[in-house]
């Protein structure tokens, strides 16, 4: 197709943000709300760059009406968020009423603004209470995350329908518990795979009693996935490399969730590397816990951002990395990643240093649906797509702006390729961006800036970016319409 022609979505194509609950509430003690892991993680000496925690954050708990008032103006269709499981039942006991019924405020908010609200129902925000317990390395977190989503479709089942389970699960067991960079902050590759079961099993509890409870929700799970590619794609140790990588990051939870088992190859490489957390694993897994882990499921979100590009080979150049922000000892969050190298290929990269590779989704889209969605009759959402850029707020004749012309370029160019992916035949119904504001980026603390809408901390003060007002027209026109040509 001409790049000088409009591209129409479909018309049941949504178009929406997310944000979660620990990155923008703050309100972090108040009205019985007690620590999740992020609040003890957040000050622990070198956690976060700069000390910064969720304290605050975008104060969204008290300023909620405006920030729905503001989604309403710019054209969003749906609004994906996420419950904070320790405002609802903190330290993961008793349940919470005043909690709870600031999510059903929310939603209230939402319905009345005509905008459709996206659940998740964990989104990092673990109480810390139940870490002490033992947290996700432990079959009783996986009971008890069950019982916190029942409460929520006890309070909200008769006004909220799609239902996600949990956002990007590699992250809150391997990066979380392997790798140490993300609460709790854990360096045992036992405890990863161990996590990442029990994050597994209180997600497939959940679609099941869920389901059991009212056949008519739409019911899933977010992953966050990515496209790994060999440096050297005719050499055996670069080929193997992306296996490994592909397999951890993201067949390991695709196969259970689509096909009942993790995968055979990744478990005989853990064994390789690790045999007694291999052996741990194995003890945990029991009878019935896969069969619960494939209860089938409505919709799958898929969250990308970048690529990966590995070899078995060490490059020349390293390339730049941007996973860890402060000095906090980190380790690799693949178990197996022994002899893997990261390489690079020469794509823009944003202060991240994550790689621009909007084909990667197109890519991701289409293996996702051709070899798991589609079988399986689920309906596919981008359900996190999105980039950090050094904005900057000006004034331009007496307004506040932020000409965040990259960002722009960011989501034109990720909407094209879910374009692309359609034209291929893949039915992908939704793109939500990461995220609505600016917020508390985890380690990064409010270093980094995801927002198409920026906070200025200090004021709260809300400021819709160039890129909010281009996704505003994209979804007014529900078409990308081709580059202004400049005048000659």
């Amino acid at each position: 197709m001409s790049e000088n022609s409009e591209r129409a979505f479909p018309a049941n194509f949504l178009f929406g943000a997310a944000t979660a609950a620990f990155q923008i509430e703050g309100a972090a003690f108040e009205d019985g709300r007690r620590a999740s892991i992020w609040d003890a993680f957040s000050r622990e000496p070198g956690a976060v760059i700069h000390a910064d925690n969720g304290d605050v954050a975008c104060d969204h708990y008290h300023l909620y009406r405006d920030d729905v008032a503001l989604m309403k103006r710019m054209g969003l269709q749906t609004y994906r968020f996420s419950t904070s499981w320790s405002r609802v039942r903190p330290d993961g006991g008793d349940l919470n009423p005043k909690g709870v019924d600031f999510y059903s405020r929310l939603v209230d908010e939402l319905l009345e603004a005509d905008i459709l609200p996206w659940l998740t129902l964990y989104h990092w925000d673990l109480p810390q209470a139940l870490q002490e317990r033992g947290g996700w390395t432990v079959r009783e977190t996986a009971d008890r995350f069950t019982e916190y989503a029942l409460d929520m479709h006890d309070a909200l089942g008769d006004r909220v329908n799609v239902w996600t389970t949990l956002n990007e699960p590699w992250c809150s067991s391997f990066l979380s518990y392997a790798a140490g960079i993300h609460a709790p902050g854990h360096y045992s590759d036992a405890e990863g795979m161990l996590a990442a079961h029990h994050l597994l099993l209180g997600h497939g509890q959940t679609v099941r009693e869920l389901r059991a409870r009212d056949s008519s929700l739409n019911l899933g799970i977010t992953l966050n996935l990515t496209v790994a590619d060999p440096a050297d794609a005719n050499d055996p140790a670069d080929i193997d490399a992306a296996r490994r990588i592909d397999g951890q990051f993201n067949r390991w939870f695709l196969d259970p969730i689509f096909r009942g088992a993790y995968p055979s190859d990744i478990m005989a490489d853990f064994r390789r590397v690790d045999a007694a957390a291999a052996d741990a694993l194995q003890a945990a897994i029991l009878p019935g816990d896969l069969e619960a882990i494939s209860t089938a499921i409505d919709t799958l979100g898929v969250n990308y951002y970048h690529g990966e590009l590995v070899s078995g080979h060490a490059p020349v150049v390293p390339p730049p990395v941007g996973e860890a922000p402060t000095d906090r000892p980190g380790r690799s969050p693949f178990p197996a990643s022994d002899g893997i190298f990261w390489h690079e290929r020469g794509l823009p990269r944003t202060p991240m240093n994550w790689e621009v590779q909007p084909e990667g989704l197109t890519r991701l889209l289409t293996r996702v649906w051709r070899e798991y969605a589609q079988p399986a009759e689920v309906t596919l959402y981008v359900t996190e797509n999105g980039a950090a850029y050094d904005d900057e707020l000006v004034v331009d004749a007496g307004e506040p702006r932020v000409h965040d012309a990259e960002r722009v370029e960011f989501v034109r160019d990720h909407l094209a390729a879910i374009l692309d992916a359609q034209d291929a035949g893949v039915d992908v119904r939704g793109y939500f961006y990461w995220s609505l504001l600016d917020n508390f980026e985890w380690a990064w603390g409010y270093e980094k800036r995801f927002g198409i809408v920026r906070v200025d901390y200090d004021t709260q003060v809300r400021t819709v970016k160039d890129s909010g007002r281009e996704y505003s027209r994209i979804i007014a026109a529900r078409a990308l319409a081709p580059h202004a040509v400049p005048a000659s």
